[in-house]
């Protein structure tokens, strides 16, 4: 673990040098606001809280997560990357963690960003702070199990394009799942829709955002997040043999 912050603030500071990384968050950002104002009309719900913006993530994450997932391995053939592989006994596990922990760290800074909302909506009325706070809790966590699925994409493939459109694909397929339970509702066995809507992470996430904290969400989450790392550091285990 003590190279764990190398391999973190590397592939931070290359997220820092990354024209992308700033227009990803920009048109998260931007998409975010816009949305929520004239789709949501938040003004005109006098809601005290930020839902209308933060439902809207699950679906923002498709563009953001995959520009950031597409940075997370590109250094693998950078000689200064290499250099350092070799100089310092750097671990599978703290490669994948650090560089997760990277990413995830970004998002947080996007949706911290989203502070000019939250100070106009404390401006406005009666704001419900305690919900804001459990919606920007909510929404890191899924963008954290959305990066550690796309993490582990990037441990078995290593072309840019074809991890962006995976991702993608992934994300999108998640997206539909709940589409897909309602459709499967009165053809399906009981137990069977029960177990989908249980590993359905927008449902959980929806739940969260409604201002209900359930351990067992957030336990499912910070699960999902394990199971990848732990798949892609097995992986990269696998491929450096």
């Amino acid at each position: 673990m003590k190279q764990l912050p190398v391999i973190f603030m590397h592939q931070l500071t290359r997220y820092a040098c990354s024209p992308g990384t700033y227009l990803s968050a920009a048109v998260f950002l931007v998409l975010c606001a816009a949305l929520g104002l004239q789709v949501g009309q938040w003004l005109e719900r006098d809601s005290s809280d930020l839902q209308v913006f933060f439902q809207l993530h699950p679906w923002l994450y498709l563009m953001l997560v995959p520009a950031l997932s597409i940075q997370l391995w590109a250094d693998e053939h950078d000689t200064s990357f290499r250099t350092l592989l070799k100089t310092l006994p750097i671990t599978p596990f703290e490669r994948v963690f650090g560089k997760f922990l990277a990413a995830w760290f970004v998002c947080g800074i996007v949706l911290m960003l989203m502070f000019p909302i939250v100070l106009i909506a404390n401006h406005l009325g009666a704001t419900d702070n305690s919900v804001i706070r459990l919606q920007f809790l909510s929404s890191w966590l899924l963008a954290g199990s959305y990066l550690s699925a796309a993490c582990f994409i990037c441990t078995l493939i290593r072309q840019q394009v074809v991890i962006f459109l995976l991702t993608i694909g992934l994300l999108l397929a998640v997206s539909g799942l709940s589409s897909a339970i309602e459709a499967l509702e009165h053809q399906m066995p009981i137990w069977v829709i029960d177990s989908l809507i249980a590993l359905d992470p927008l449902s959980r996430f929806d739940t969260m955002d409604n201002g209900k904290l359930a351990l067992s969400d957030s336990l499912f989450f910070i699960s999902m997040i394990l199971a990848f790392l732990s798949a892609s550091t097995v992986t990269l285990n696998y491929k450096s043999r």
